[in-house]
């Protein structure tokens, strides 16, 4: 069973190991016909932007983002969509930069309505 869609769906990392990422960067998606987009910032994050694909519950995308420090960086992830007991979706997240050496995992829970 596929995910549903992570159209108009907000996020916030619960976890993240070698990031910058943190509890207070909120990520707003889009989804149309297996592209997927979106914003995000806080949690010295000063503005980001990703956008790739989505197959069946696996997104594989490209970031670039602007931390507090006005440092730019690059990467790749490659996601898992998971439904939660309650409904909302999770992302567990491997990752790697491509302007800089280093990678990691995420995990990013749907904000409640």
């Amino acid at each position: 069973m596929t995910a549903p869609s992570l159209h108009g769906r907000r996020f916030a990392a619960v976890a993240n190991v070698g990031g910058e990422i943190g509890a207070d960067t909120v990520f707003e998606y889009q989804e149309r016909d297996g592209e997927v987009h979106a914003t995000y910032h806080g949690g010295g994050i000063r503005r980001g932007f990703l956008v790739g694909t989505r197959t069946g519950d696996t997104l594989d995308i490209r970031y670039v983002q602007l931390n507090d420090s006005g440092e730019t960086s690059t990467g790749h992830c490659v996601s898992t969509i998971h439904v939660m007991p309650h409904g909302r979706l999770r992302l567990d997240e491997r990752w790697e930069w491509e302007s800089r050496p280093g990678g990691g995992t995420s995990v990013v829970d749907e904000l409640a309505p």
